[in-house]
C-alpha cells in the first residue's frame, strides 16, 4: 500500500506560519519517546523552561510550554485571569486582537474594544485617554500583529500602565524569536508565543509567562478556572515545585523539538538571530523595490519577520500564491479579514530568516509576473 507521507513536498514555507524547521529540531523530534514523569523528561522541562525564559526576557518562576498552539496560550492567559464582569481593554489594530475581543466575551468580561485602522499601530495617546475611563483589571495587546505586519509600541503601553493595577496580557507569538520581547522590562503580567514561527518549531507548543502579579491574581479568583485543561493552578504542579504532580501526559517529543529549536537560538546568539532576521527583511524590501510593490505598514512600524505588502493593480494575489507554490514550492499567504485579496503575507521566520531565501522568492515572483 503506498504511503502517502512519501510524497510529502519540500515546500519553502515563507509565510504567516508555520515556518520552516532546522534538521537539527527535525532529528530532535524522533529521539526515543520517554514516560512524561521519566526524570530524564522532568530534567529536560527544567531547561527548556530557563531557555523560554531568557527569549523572553524574564526572570518569572511560572514560565512553561503549553501543550497546544499559540492560540492555546491566549486561551490559557485570559480563562486564568478572567472572571464573569471584569473590566478587560483589548487594544485591537487586526484579526488577533479581535480574537482577544472573543475570548474575553465569552468568559464573561466587560470588554472595551479599543480599535486602529489595520495597517497601523496602537496609538499611545489614544491609549492614555482611554485608560482614564478605567479602571480596567486587563489590557491586552497583540506584539507582532500576524494578520497586518504592524509591530505595536507594546514598551510604550507598559509605561502608561505602571501604577494604574491593571494587569498587562501580552500576545508574541510572532515575536518570540524573532525580535526582542522584554517582559520584565516592560511591565507584562502575561505574555504568550507559538512554536510554529520564530522558534522554527512545527505548531503544538505554546510557551507561556505570568509574572508575580499575575499568580496572586490567580490565586484570588473567587471562582473556579473555567478550564480544566488550561488551569494555570493544576498546571503549576506539573510543572514545577520538588513533586510533580500528574495533570496530562504531554507531547514528549513536540518537547523535544522546542527543547532544540529555543538551543539553537541559545547557541546562534539571541541578537544575532534578530541581525539575521532584519537582515533578510532589508534584502527582501530590496527585492519588493525593485518589483514596484509597497509595503503596507509604514517602516518604523514594520515586523521583519513578518512582511505585508500591497497587491499592484492588476495583479491577481491568489493566482500568484498558487503559481509560486506549484512552480516554486513557495508559500506565500494572502491577507485576512479586511485586507483579504489586497495584501500578501510574507514571513521570514526562524530558520528561513535568511537573505538567500529572500532572494529566492523575489527571483519567482519576477518569473510569475513575467509569464
Amino acid at each position: 500500500m503506498p504511503n502517502t507521507l512519501d510524497r510529502v513536498p519540500a515546500t519553502l514555507l515563507l509565510g504567516a506560519g508555520p515556518s520552516g524547521v532546522a534538521p537539527s529540531t527535525y532529528h530532535a523530534l524522533a529521539k526515543n519517546t520517554v514516560g512524561h514523569m521519566d526524570p530524564f523528561f522532568i530534567g529536560l522541562m527544567d531547561e527548556l523552561k530557563q531557555g523560554l525564559r531568557t527569549l523572553f526576557g524574564t526572570a518569572n518562576e511560572l514560565t512553561v510550554p503549553l501543550s497546544g498552539t499559540g492560540s492555546a496560550g491566549m486561551e490559557a492567559a485570559f480563562v486564568n485571569l478572567v472572571e464573569p464582569g471584569d473590566k478587560v481593554l483589548v487594544l485591537q489594530n487586526g484579526v488577533f486582537g479581535k480574537r482577544m475581543v472573543e475570548v474575553a466575551g465569552r468568559l464573561g468580561a466587560e470588554v472595551t474594544e479599543l480599535g486602529f485602522e489595520w495597517g497601523t499601530p496602537v496609538d499611545v495617546a489614544a491609549v492614555a485617554d482611554q485608560l482614564r475611563q478605567g479602571p480596567y483589571k486587563i489590557v491586552a495587546i497583540v506584539f507582532a500583529e500576524t494578520s497586518t505586519g504592524v509591530r505595536n509600541p507594546v514598551a510604550e503601553v507598559g509605561e502608561l500602565l505602571r501604577g494604574t493595577g491593571a494587569l498587562y496580557l501580552v500576545d508574541a507569538v510572532t515575536a518570540i524569536g524573532g525580535i526582542p520581547v522584554e517582559v520584565d522590562r516592560w511591565g507584562i503580567d502575561v505574555c504568550y508565543a507559538g512554536s510554529q514561527k520564530c522558534l522554527s518549531c512545527p505548531p503544538g507548543a505554546s510557551p507561556i509567562t505570568f509574572s508575580e502579579r499575575a499568580v496572586a491574581a490567580i490565586k484570588a479568583r473567587a471562582t473556579k478556572v473555567p478550564n480544566w485543561y488550561l488551569d494555570m493552578t493544576l498546571l503549576t504542579a506539573y510543572w514545577g515545585g520538588g513533586t510533580r504532580v500528574y495533570h496530562h501526559t504531554p507531547p514528549i517529543n513536540m518537547m523535544y523539538g522546542l527543547y532544540q529549536a529555543v538551543y539553537n537560538i541559545l547557541q546562534e546568539g539571541v541578537e544575532n538571530v534578530f541581525a539575521r532576521h532584519l537582515r533578510a527583511h532589508q534584502r527582501l524590501a530590496a527585492g519588493l523595490a525593485e518589483l514596484g510593490w509597497e509595503f503596507l505598514v509604514d517602516e518604523p512600524y514594520r515586523l521583519p519577520e513578518l512582511n505585508t505588502v500591497k497587491v499592484p493593480e492588476g495583479v491577481d494575489e491568489a493566482r500568484l500564491r498558487a503559481r509560486l507554490l506549484a512552480e516554486h514550492q513557495i508559500e506565500i499567504n494572502g491577507g485576512l479579514g479586511a485586507l483579504a485579496g489586497k495584501i500578501v503575507r510574507i514571513g521570514l521566520m526562524g530558520y528561513n530568516a535568511t537573505e538567500a531565501n529572500a532572494d529566492r522568492l523575489i527571483g519567482a515572483m519576477k518569473a510569475v509576473l513575467a509569464g
